[in-house]
């Protein structure tokens, strides 16, 4: 993985789910944990978020917000977080804005194909 460290990031805006937007401008001076995945409702996936889910009490005490940003629909994503109990937002990236930006999106091999999607990245950052 390529090291971002002390590289600014530009602004982006992405929808969020509980019908809002996150805006990386609106949340300046706030200490953020940025988890990319790749699909909603997938075993590994699922496990990362609960892992998230389960320590966020220790985010929010160390004043760090925490969102998970795949290429999945709001609607997916609503689905996933309710199923799951996520106290936190998931962002839509279908264009992939986001993920270009932090640079995640790779070919990976699944089942002997090389196909592109996301790798597994958090960043944290304020």
């Amino acid at each position: 993985m390529q090291s971002m460290l002390d590289q600014p990031v530009p602004d982006f805006a992405l929808p969020a789910t509980g019908n809002q937007t996150f805006s990386l401008s609106q949340a300046r001076g706030t200490v953020l944990a940025l988890y990319f995945y790749p699909k909603d409702n997938t075993p590994g996936c699922t496990t990362e978020a609960g892992e998230f889910r389960d320590l966020h009490a220790q985010f929010l005490r160390a004043g760090c917000a925490v969102y998970g940003i795949s290429r999945d629909s709001l609607k997916s994503h609503e689905g996933f977080k309710a199923a799951h109990g996520f106290p936190f937002e998931l962002l839509s990236d279908p264009d992939e804005k986001a993920c270009e930006l932090f640079k995640v999106m790779k070919l990976k091999n699944m089942y002997g194909k090389q196909v592109r999607g996301v790798e597994r990245s958090t960043f944290v950052f304020d």
